[in-house]
């Protein structure tokens, strides 16, 4: 097992890096659209193409968003359970790991649906949240049971990526032919019209289904990976060191999915094997930039701006659900925005309800009030 480091401080960068992922969520995305409406500048349009998913096939920054998120959640796990797990705690950590994954998919379906029940129909069970929580508590319990053998995750990787592909290359839905990767004739996207109660997100499909949190596993499996690379002690290995690793193994990543995706296509809603390993490339690329910048080469303030959002993830994400940033931004800037033309009054509302949003979190901050799941 590996060496366990001399210190057990939260990674600032990892917070940071899970805030810069969120800030896209939060405004970020409605930033850039209002500036770009402001500007039609050309090099701004690309960036706003890249903050819209693909319909199908294919792969834009926005895509990253998610798998990233959970990507993360599988770096935190050394960090957050090998002290008790080197303790022989492993029933207590099993429990926490059930608990925060079933959290979260109960999180998930209030984020859907409110706290209401509007009848078994008109409900909707698969959600964001629910994936992170199943595919990182399967990718969490992994961890506990290889503990002491940390290289058998690398197999459970490429058995869940290579089950998945073979059940979409030879599976398929009815009166359709094997390997169809359709929205309609998919074999995921048929398992969740069959067993997922409830409505689906698309009707005939949803892209946060049933069958699809199998190869979401390997995204927190490579999270996971890359946490115990940075948990080793410095004299195993320096600052610099982990970061060049990070960069190596997600250049390694996209070489590897971009191959493979010329017989399995990038597909987010149906989160192929090949989108798990370009995903986790891109992530192991972001960790390792965020890594050198902000751990190795000090610039902790930019890590500081993020992290105020990364620290409540959860809880800024079900917020924009259920509280209007935006009824306060007006309150707030509504009288500069008047005065404006209509462009820099869209630019100025939308970086007004960031500036809430991020001195709400900052507050909370402050407060040591933190949403913990």
């Amino acid at each position: 097992m590996e060496t366990p480091a001399p210190k057990s401080d939260r990674l600032l960068s990892l917070d940071a890096l899970r805030g810069f992922d969120l800030f896209w969520i939060i405004g970020g995305h409605a930033v850039v659209t209002a500036l770009l409406k402001l500007t039609d500048w050309t090099w701004l349009a690309v960036v706003h193409e890249q903050l819209e998913h693909v319909p199908w096939n294919g792969f834009h920054f926005e895509d990253l968003i998610f798998p990233l998120f959970l990507f993360m959640a599988g770096v935190s796990t050394p960090f957050a359970l090998s002290r008790r797990l080197g303790e022989g705690a492993r029933g207590e950590v099993i429990r926490k790991v059930l608990f925060r994954g079933l959290i979260l998919v109960l999180l998930g379906i209030i984020y859907n649906n409110g706290l209401q029940w509007k009848g078994l129909d008109n409900m909707r069970f698969a959600s964001v949240l629910g994936r992170i929580g199943l595919a990182g508590m399967c990718a969490q319990l992994l961890f506990v049971f290889s503990f002491e053998q940390p290289r058998r995750l690398w197999y459970w990787l490429v058995g869940v990526l290579l089950a998945y592909w073979a059940v979409l290359s030879f599976g398929h839905a009815p009166g359709f032919a094997a390997g169809d990767l359709t929205m309609e004739g998919n074999f995921t996207s048929y398992v969740d019209r069959l067993l997922l109660p409830g409505k689906l997100h698309r009707k005939i499909h949803d892209p946060e289904g049933l069958l699809a949190i199998l190869p979401a596993i390997g995204n927190a499996l490579l999270g996971i990976q890359a946490g115990l690379w940075l948990r080793r002690p410095d004299s195993e290995a320096s600052g610099h060191r982990k970061a060049a690793g990070l960069a190596i193994a997600g250049v390694a990543l996209l070489l590897a999915g971009g191959l493979w995706s010329l017989v399995f296509p990038l597909n987010k809603n149906l989160w192929t094997s090949s989108f798990v390993l370009w995903t986790g490339g891109w992530s192991a690329l972001l960790l390792g930039l965020f890594y050198w910048v902000i751990d190795v080469q000090g610039v902790r303030r930019l890590g500081a701006f993020f992290a105020v959002i990364g620290m409540n993830s959860v809880l800024i994400y079900m917020a924009g659900k259920f509280i209007n940033f935006d009824y306060t931004a007006r309150a707030l800037f509504g009288g500069v925005a008047n005065a404006l033309p209509a462009g820099w009054a869209a630019l100025v509302l939308a970086i007004g309800v960031l500036a809430v949003e991020w001195l709400f979190l900052w507050f909370l901050k402050e407060k040591k009030v933190f949403l913990k799941v």
